[in-house]
C-alpha cells in the first residue's frame, strides 16, 4: 500500500502510556451493532443518504460494543510499548502509528466526500491506541479483546500488538491486512451514524432469537463497507500488487469457523456471531469489486 510517512493524524488518541484501569475483562458481546429487517440497508443507505456510491466510483466498528475480533484468541501481549516504555527511547511502533494515521485519515476523507455528495455530513470517529488495557465509553477491555468500536463514545480502539498476532498466529501479514481491520471498524462507525445499530437493537429486543443472525449480517456489512473503501484506494493508485490478497486473508482469519477450529478443533455454526471466513471474504470482495455501498445489503441476502 502506498502511503505517506511522518504525519500524525488529528483523529488519533495515543493512550499507550496511560492505558489501563477498571479491570481487564473483555467487552460484553452486544445485542447487535446494526441490521434489522429485510431491506433495512437499502432503506438507510439509499433513502437517508439519497442513494449512490459513498466511497468508491468517482468519489474522492449506545448499547454494547463488540468487535469482529473480540473472540480472537490473542496472546494478550502488548505492542512494543509506546514512546514511554523506556523514558526518552524511540517509539518502536512509530512507523505503525504513522501507518494508522495515514489510513484513518484516508478512510475518513473518503467517507466525508461520500456523505457530502449525498447532502449529509460525516462525523469523524477517533482511533484510540492503547496498551494492555483501556477504559472506553462501553466499559473496560484488555488487549485480548482485540480491536473494537464503541458506539457510546463513537471511537475505535486498537492495541497495536493485535497486528503481531494477526500476522504470526493467523497468517494474515501485510499493511493492507491492518488497513482492512481499521476500515472494518470505521464501517461500524458509519453504521452508527446511519442509525443501523439502533435499529438492530430494536429488532433484537422485539425478537431475541434474531440476535446472532443480525450480528452476523452487521459484521458482513462492515466488511463490505471496508471493501468499498478498498476499491477507492485502487482507483486512486494507492493499492499495490498483493494488497487485495492481504485484505482477503485478514477477512478469512477472523471468520467464526476458523477461530472456533483454532480454539477448539470443532465448528458450531449455531453459535456464530460474525460470519464464516468464506462469508467475510465474499462481502469484502463484493464491496471491493463494486465500489458501491448499495451492494452492501447483507440483510436482504440469503447468506
Amino acid at each position: 500500500m502506498r502511503w505517506q510517512r511522518g504525519r500524525r493524524s488529528d483523529s488519533i488518541e495515543d493512550r499507550r502510556s496511560s492505558s489501563g484501569g477498571g479491570g481487564l475483562g473483555g467487552l460484553p458481546i452486544p445485542l447487535g451493532r446494526g441490521g434489522g429487517v429485510v431491506g433495512l440497508v437499502l432503506i438507510v443507505v439509499v433513502a437517508l443518504l439519497g442513494g449512490g456510491n459513498l466511497v468508491g466510483g468517482g468519489a474522492d466498528d449506545g448499547t454494547g460494543t463488540g468487535s469482529p475480533f473480540d473472540q480472537f484468541p490473542q496472546t494478550g501481549q502488548p505492542a512494543g510499548g509506546g514512546s514511554d516504555a523506556v523514558p526518552g527511547a524511540p517509539d518502536p511502533d512509530a512507523e505503525l502509528v504513522d501507518f494508522m494515521s495515514f489510513t484513518i485519515d484516508d478512510i475518513q476523507q473518503s467517507w466525508t466526500r461520500g456523505f457530502q455528495s449525498a447532502g449529509r455530513t460525516y462525523e469523524k470517529t477517533r482511533l484510540v491506541l492503547f496498551r494492555s488495557a483501556i477504559r472506553s465509553g462501553c466499559g473496560s477491555a484488555s488487549a485480548a479483546t482485540g480491536p473494537f468500536y464503541c458506539p457510546a463514545d463513537r471511537k475505535v480502539y486498537i492495541d497495536l500488538g493485535f497486528f503481531r498476532d494477526l500476522s504470526q498466529r493467523f497468517r494474515a501479514p501485510g499493511d493492507f491486512a491492518q488497513a482492512y481491520v481499521l476500515a472494518h471498524e470505521v464501517g461500524h462507525h458509519v453504521q452508527t451514524l446511519l442509525g443501523v445499530g439502533e435499529m438492530v437493537d430494536r429488532e433484537t429486543r422485539a425478537d431475541p432469537s434474531k440476535r446472532n443472525d443480525l450480528s452476523i449480517r452487521q459484521e458482513l456489512q462492515a466488511d463490505c463497507l471496508a471493501g468499498v473503501w478498498a476499491h477507492s484506494t485502487y482507483e486512486r493508485g494507492i493499492l499495490e500488487n498483493g494488497d487485495l490478497d492481504e485484505g482477503l486473508a485478514a477477512a478469512a482469519a477472523v471468520g467464526d469457523d476458523r477461530i472456533q477450529r483454532e480454539a477448539s478443533g470443532s465448528v458450531n455454526p449455531e453459535t456464530w456471531t460474525h460470519g464464516s471466513s468464506e462469508q467475510r471474504q465474499k462481502w469484502f470482495r463484493r464491496g471491493f469489486d463494486s465500489g458501491n455501498s448499495e451492494q452492501c445489503d447483507t440483510f436482504s441476502a440469503e447468506d
